[in-house]
């Protein structure tokens, strides 16, 4: 079976529950929507096909699935949909909060590599709110995603407040923190908010971050890096990110750390980010501005979900 065929199964409609119904009954049977689980860097996704059919998932769908309870559970919800702008396809994406955005680099290796593997191809280009995301096979089970040039200017990121985006002070009720003081900025598709602290591991990732992702001066709200430089070539992370909260990992955050970290004079233009859930390696290539990251794509596994039952029972 072709990975097309595992994530485009609209003509398998019902599940037959037989075995359990009384006696004298006839099968119940459900509307079913197949999707594929996927990670990167433990960073999940439930991936869905809507190139072919449509699919009624909005913020509300989008929460019932991602619940960890009563859900499939997973950090992000993905939409594949038909190509836009001469891209391969257009990648839809909510968080787990059920709010739609703008970019996701983990999800982009995730849809990447499904797109290759079904079209034989060794590069494929995504639309995204964001802006167009080119995936490119990296061999190994690992793909490059060249996310294109980071936006620095405080209205692109975007920004209320005019400000030197490479650093400046941030005041935030409640918390006396020095990395507060030099905090930078970066856009990279979607807005980022970048600390450098002396230990990732100490970090108030569950108290500051969420506290940072609705600042009045972010009023899209913003992800959130706590960065650890470790040598001239490494950087050690954690990451609030909007709308999910604490996750394992955060490709575009790993871009936005690298940039801001190559602007203090912290590391050169290659770094590898060490996230929770594993490695990430980030070039800001000079030769174009743009920010290329390269890491794994996993699949977890195939299923079918009833999409007006779950949200029923949200």
């Amino acid at each position: 079976m072709t990975l097309r065929a595992k994530i485009n199964r609209e003509g398998v409609p019902t599940a037959n529950f037989a075995p359990w119904h009384s006696a004298g009954a006839g099968p119940i049977t459900r509307p079913m929507k197949s999707f594929l689980k996927m990670h990167g860097l433990g960073n999940d996704f439930v991936i869905f096909d809507a190139r072919t059919f449509p699919l009624p998932i909005d913020g509300a769908a989008a929460r019932a699935i991602a619940d960890r309870k009563r859900g499939i559970g997973c950090d992000q919800i993905i939409l594949i949909e038909r190509a836009k702008k001469g891209a391969d396809a257009f990648m839809r994406i909510y968080n787990a909060d059920g709010g739609e955005v703008e970019s996701c680099g983990n999800a982009a290796r995730c849809v990447g590599s499904l797109l290759m593997a079904e079209m034989e191809k060794g590069e494929v280009v995504l639309a995204t709110s964001g802006g167009p995301v080119y995936c490119v096979d990296a061999g190994g089970g690992s793909v490059t995603v060249d996310l294109g040039a980071p936006r620095l200017d405080w209205r692109e990121i975007p920004m209320g407040q005019a400000v030197d985006t490479a650093s400046f002070a941030l005041e935030v009720p409640g918390f006396d923190d020095p990395a507060l003081a030099e905090v930078a900025a970066v856009s990279v598709g979607n807005p980022h908010c970048v600390l450098f602290v002396k230990d990732a591991e100490r970090a108030p990732v569950m108290t500051l971050g969420p506290a940072i992702e609705r600042h009045p001066w972010f009023p899209s709200r913003t992800n959130v890096e706590f960065i650890e430089p470790r040598g001239r070539g490494t950087l050690r992370m954690r990451v609030w990110e909007r709308g999910a909260g604490v996750t394992l990992a955060c490709g575009t955050g790993a871009c936005a750390a690298a940039v801001a970290a190559h602007l203090r004079g912290i590391t050169g233009r290659k770094v590898m980010l060490i996230l929770d859930g594993g490695e990430l390696a980030v070039e800001w290539r000079e030769s174009d501005d743009h920010v290329l990251m390269t890491g794994p794509a996993k699949f977890s596994f195939a299923g079918e979900v009833d999409l007006k039952a779950l949200a029923a029972n949200a």
